[in-house]
């Protein structure tokens, strides 16, 4: 059960990082080229590279190379599924406080 645990807090790690929920929710239902997600994200190459390095290292993500182009899609359609719950509760926790700012209302 510890290796679970283990297991587990490896993977959060992924979601320990802004840039990284940002990557994870842009491949939520697509698969994009680095050079789209540096276009998109508006982060250097290397930026981008390092963060997909470790989504990988921690099985969240997969690539597969096209030509010149990687692509990367999510290994899991359930990582999104935790990606949007672990939203949802920060989303009503702000509610409740009433913290929630307007930019973020339109995200939703």
């Amino acid at each position: 059960m510890k290796e679970l645990y283990k297991i587990h807090a490896e993977m959060c790690k992924v979601f320990s990082n802004p840039t990284r929920l940002e990557i994870l929710n842009l491949l939520r239902d697509k698969e994009l080229s680095v050079t789209e997600l540096i276009e998109i994200t508006k982060l250097s190459q290397a930026n981008i590279s390092q963060h997909l390095s470790i989504m990988k290292s921690k099985g969240t993500v997969t690539s597969n190379r096209k030509g010149k182009n990687i692509y990367y899609k999510l290994t899991n359609p359930k990582i999104v599924k935790a990606f949007d719950i672990i939203r949802e509760v920060l989303t009503e926790r702000l509610k409740k406080n009433g913290k929630i700012v307007k930019s973020y209302e339109v995200l939703e």
